[in-house]
């Protein structure tokens, strides 16, 4: 059967609820315009381990998607192509397949020529990658090459550049509301603070948002290093007014103390993008808070309940909007297909979906704006108008 031509797919990064209603978006799509669709398997991963032979067995690599097989996967959470961290401009030699360790033999290696072999040998015409800043700066780098790529953001932190949201993000946001919520019922009966640690490694809208909607007291993000004895005694103040007798705090993984601006790691292991994993803040901010409590209870200690939601808001089944925007990015990205346009972000900018340069993802970092949005006295959102903001308020990348 002859076709229009092949469209690639793939998901890189972390899983957030959302991927396969846009996997499912672009098929459908694709499928009824007349193009072969073809889905890449764990991310880039899956074009650096496939071996161009013919007899090779690569279904850990490549499938043909059909209809029937994404329109089931896409009421499901996560990515059923699966996903990893996979660098192909940065990858270790233990990484490495075994086909290619004969040919690329440092340390550290840059297999694009092997993608790029893949991507041609496999036919792919267009690409669709769905992912945060790393694998998308990736996809700028074929796009560089001249691979023909139609990028779609997600990430939890919604910190992709040149976007107002991206996929994933609102049910983060949803589900940190209900979770929170959820453990009032402990902290208020310990008569407690309450600390939840959530995502967000450079930008604090994991945090922010739902304080604004009313889930914490307080939040504390990465762009703005806070000090112990401020939260303590904030914290303190809305306790001694809730007449439960608790106050919530939401703190960002990539959260810091004033004192020594280190983030929280468990550990000392590097993924390909150069990345620690986060994680810990929550621990001790707790103990800090427990410490200094003191000081401003007339001698008496509160204690914590601290809680880190972490997988919690990534799993499961999408929200309501994290199935309508994916199925509006995955049509967009096929509206340039079309056109033969390539090299474009798909975004959602002052309420209305557009599409961007794919260099903007590269082109800076998406954080929150302080001086707009943040009360830094106060360690809560702050805004003066909600005219011509975006949905979710200060998520605004202009």
């Amino acid at each position: 059967m002859t076709t229009r031509g092949t469209i690639g797919i793939l998901t890189g990064g972390g899983d957030v609820p959302g991927l396969n209603p846009a996997i499912r978006a672009v098929t459908f799509r694709a499928l009824r315009e007349g193009y072969r669709v073809l889905g890449i398997r764990r991310g880039w991963a899956g074009l650096v381990d496939y071996i161009r032979e013919p007899d090779a067995d690569n279904s850990n690599c490549v499938r043909e998607l059909t209809e029937e097989t994404v329109n089931r996967a896409a009421r499901t959470g996560g990515t059923f192509l699966h996903t990893s961290r996979t660098r192909p401009s940065h990858l270790p030699q233990n990484a490495l397949p075994p086909h290619l360790r004969s040919t690329y033999t440092d340390e550290i290696n840059d297999v694009t020529p092997e993608v790029i072999k893949n991507l041609d040998y496999l036919g792919i015409d267009y690409l669709i990658p769905i992912g945060g800043d790393d694998t998308l700066s990736y996809a700028q780098r074929l796009h560089e090459l001249g691979v023909k790529v139609v990028a779609i953001p997600k990430t939890m932190d919604n910190d992709v550049p040149g976007t107002d949201y991206c996929i994933g993000f609102s049910t983060c946001v949803t589900r940190t509301i209900e979770l929170t919520h959820k453990l009032r019922t402990s902290a208020g009966s310990h008569e407690r603070f309450l600390v939840i640690e959530v995502f967000g490694r450079y930008a604090g809208y994991t945090a922010l948002v739902p304080t604004i909607a009313g889930a914490a007291d307080r939040c504390l993000i990465p762009e703005h290093p806070f000090q112990l004895d401020q939260v303590t005694e904030l914290l303190v103040a809305d306790r001694k007014r809730n007449p439960s007798n608790y106050a919530v705090v939401l703190v960002s993984e990539g959260a810091t103390f004033a004192e020594h601006q280190e983030m929280s790691f468990e550990g000392d292991e590097v993924d390909q993008y150069g990345h620690r994993k986060l994680g810990g803040i929550g621990d001790k901010l707790s103990a800090a808070l427990k410490e200094a409590s003191p000081r401003f209870n007339d001698g008496m200690q509160i204690n914590i309940v601290n809680q880190r939601l972490s997988y919690l808001v990534r799993c499961g089944e999408p929200d309501a909007l994290d199935s309508i925007v994916p199925m509006a990015y995955g049509n967009l990205a096929l509206d340039l297909v079309l056109n033969n346009t390539s090299g474009r972000l798909i975004c959602l900018r002052n309420g209305c979906y557009d599409t961007a340069p794919i260099e903007v993802v590269t082109g800076r970092k998406k954080v929150v704006d302080v001086a707009k949005y943040y009360n830094a006295e106060r360690l809560r959102p702050e805004y003066t108008t909600f005219t011509r903001q975006p949905l979710f308020i200060m998520t605004s990348d202009v």
